[in-house]
């Protein structure tokens, strides 16, 4: 058995190591920010395509793109930074997808003249279901490019994703003269290495010195900065990890401009997101097990699970089966509409992973259905329909007993982290344990009286969603999220507002409801 100081070891090693991934349409610059981050940390002395030191394979080399995925690995002040050239090209994008279940943070990589491109929206909607937090790099401002605000601009209205810089270019596109650091007010001017094959020489320039230097081009950015700052996009810790907040910087690659200001924030942002990250899952536990000490609502406790699976695991959907006071499973809770009808879907056919996991209590993770349709087919051909790739079912269990089984789907293909499974386990033992806690406390029956009341309670909750979508002329996930917003404000249980909305007694006005994931 390893001694308490070699796992103490091993433990500060690991919190040493960060792991981020470029991501980008094939020709933004990948490899190319790839050697130039690798030049910054002293790794390579020289850069040049035919020394790429992520594209090894002679085809890569011929053809200038990226086939496969490869990892560099570098110091870097006190960090160990290992950083993924995935391939950007259609043709080899799984290899990216399983790549970004094991990063820490993505960096979307965007030309400057085209911004967002299609390969670079498909891999970032893989980010977005993992809630990979993602610093953007705007590339080739050394060439003509579209306006910086105009980016910015897209970023927000294509993807959802509220930009803010932390630098900002002096000069248009293709008249690059260098970079504001916002958290300074300092420039950073570029000055050109020969070939661009080591790092570029940097003069750090006072406000004053950067007017006299720079004039009009040095005024026109601080004015677009007061406009950035006029309208908040400043930077947000909290918003960047939580994945709806994007820092923007600008540079270009290829001659080593601007890329030391994409490593220097790298180092805090991902070293707080990685410390941000243990805090949600604490928190959820907290909050699980005040639903059980509190005035038990199984239902809302259930649908907390499902929701929380999806924030914490980077699954598109969760959803829930338990038995009633027959043996029967029934579907109980789940994150969005479509899962839930793919659950019922699951139960009316009696085939698919879910239904194996709990008659076997053993957990069944399938990381490509395509690759299964012999198995279950009815329900491969269904998930596929809605837009699930991948499941992973999860047994709620106590000892030999089993009462149902926790879901994870995905609408990408691909194995979870198994560090991600093992909360995922662990969320399901605390739900599990929770319900057969309130069996010991009464002595008996408890669970399945409960259980068949959160039954009953789901028949008059689908009756009241009916009844909302209806009169309000929404959809059943709106209508189910008004239904709960107004059960939290009038501090009612679910059940009884939606008898209350299913006899007529009480109405609910629509409100803005937000989309839940998946």
């Amino acid at each position: 058995m390893p001694s308490a100081a070699t796992i103490t070891g091993v433990a500060a090693e690991a919190a040493r190591r960060r792991t981020f991934a470029v991501i980008s349409h094939p020709d933004a610059g990948k490899s190319t920010i790839t050697e130039a981050l690798a030049l910054r940390a002293q790794v390579i002395g020289e850069a040049g395509r035919k020394g790429v030191v992520s594209d090894w394979m002679a085809m890569e080399q011929q053809r200038g793109i990226s086939i496969t995925s490869a990892v560099l690995q570098f110091a870097y002040r006190d960090l160990v930074v290992n950083l993924l050239d995935t391939p950007g090209h259609a043709d080899f994008s799984e290899d990216t997808y399983r790549v970004l279940t094991a990063v820490d943070c993505a960096v979307m990589l965007l030309d400057a003249a085209k911004g967002l491109e299609p390969q670079t929206l498909k891999l970032f909607e893989v980010c977005r279901a993992r809630r990979i937090p993602v610093i953007t790099f705007i590339n080739k401002w050394d060439r003509p490019g579209r306006e910086p605000l105009a980016l910015l601009d897209e970023i927000e209205q294509r993807i959802k994703l509220r930009p803010t810089p932390v630098t900002w270019p002096v000069g248009i596109a293709g008249h690059f003269h260098g970079v504001v650091d916002r958290r300074t007010g300092q420039m950073t001017a570029f000055r050109r290495t020969p070939g661009g094959a080591t790092a570029a020489i940097e003069e750090q320039l006072s406000p004053q010195q950067a007017a006299r230097q720079y004039g009009p081009d040095w005024h026109r950015a601080i004015e677009e900065l007061d406009l950035l700052s006029l309208t908040g996009a400043d930077h947000d810790q909290a918003a960047f990890a939580a994945a709806t907040s994007t820092p923007v910087l600008f540079g270009a690659a290829v001659a080593n401009f601007g890329v030391r200001h994409l490593l220097d924030p790298a180092e805090p942002l991902i070293d707080e997101v990685t410390d941000m990250a243990e805090t949600p899952l604490a928190d959820v536990f907290v909050e699980m097990a005040d639903t059980l000490i509190d005035d038990f609502d199984v239902i809302e406790f259930l649908h907390v699970l499902t929701e929380r699976c999806v924030e914490l695991l980077g699954v598109s959907a969760a959803g829930l089966l338990l038995t009633d006071q027959r043996d029967t499973l029934q579907v109980v809770a789940a994150s969005s509409e479509r899962t839930r009808l793919l659950e019922l879907f699951q139960l009316q056919t009696d085939q698919g992973p879910c239904l194996d996991c709990f008659n076997s209590g053993q957990p069944v993770s399938v990381a490509d259905l395509t690759l299964t349709t012999g198995r279950w087919p009815r329900f491969t051909a269904a998930a596929a329909e809605v837009g699930f790739a991948a499941v992973h079912a999860l047994p709620m269990r106590l000892r030999s007993e089993v009462i149902g089984a926790l879901n994870l789907f995905h609408v990408q293909p691909g194995a979870i982290d198994g560090d991600k499974l093992r909360i995922g386990q662990a969320l399901a033992d605390v739900a599990t344990i929770g319900l057969l806690q309130h069996r010991a406390i009464h002595q008996r029956d408890v669970l399945t009286e409960q259980l068949q009341a959160a039954l009953n309670s789901r028949v008059l909750i689908e009756q009241a969603k009916g009844v909302l979508a209806e009169r309000l002329q929404v959809d059943v996930g709106q209508a189910f999220a008004i239904l709960r917003d107004g059960a939290r404000s009038r501090n009612r249980r679910l059940s009884d507002l939606s008898q209350a909305i299913v006899d007529g007694s009480e109405q609910l006005a629509p409100v803005p409801v937000t989309n839940r994931p998946g």
